[in-house]
């Protein structure tokens, strides 16, 4: 983790107006990101294309946070998160993200778009001390147990997911993170 860590200090942050979008198959695999995809994550599309998302995913994420991502939108509802991204040119950029599901004129889920834009800083500094602990609880005992962590620090707070995030990204919204 300590490496992971001190990755993040090579930051890059988004513009107000930045909102990186991509869209994905079924399985996670990118059929397309838009201008700002291409900036923040350095790749071309052709780089990009038929790559399984997880290309930008950074060292320090948590994979309790994904497992989280995918049970939410194969259950056909959004979800929202701060997820830090780490480019081909070795940056790290901090997004807040919302995922939803694609359907097709049936009502058939067929892929997943996503929409991330800067996140707050109340936010980060939040979210950042709950994804090292997260990190060591897999190291130590596994995905499972952090998935539990996420799920009974939840239950203690009685909040749900989205409405954690959302209310950590509302906390700062004018200015973002800085």
């Amino acid at each position: 983790m300590e490496s992971a860590l001190k990755l993040l200090k090579n930051e890059v942050l988004l513009n107000d107006d930045t909102l990186i979008t991509s869209k994905t198959d079924l399985k996670g695999k990118i059929i397309y990101g838009n201008l700002d995809f291409i900036k923040y994550g350095a790749y071309s599309e052709k780089e990009f294309l038929g790559k399984p998302h997880k290309l930008v995913r950074h060292p320090f994420m948590p994979r309790a946070a994904f497992k989280l991502l995918w049970s939410t939108i194969e259950a056909k509802r959004e979800f929202f998160a701060f997820v830090c991204n780490f480019s081909k040119n070795g940056k790290t950029y901090w997004v807040f993200t919302n995922v939803t599901p694609s359907y097709d004129e049936n009502g058939k889920v067929i892929g997943y778009y996503s929409v991330r834009r800067r996140p707050s800083k109340a936010g980060i500094e939040t979210i950042i001390e709950i994804y090292k602990q997260l990190l060591v609880i897999e190291k130590e005992k596994g995905l499972d147990a952090s998935v539990q962590f996420v799920m009974e620090y939840l239950q203690q707070n009685k909040i749900g997911w989205n409405e954690f995030i959302i209310s950590l990204q509302k906390q700062a919204e004018v200015g973002g993170y800085r």
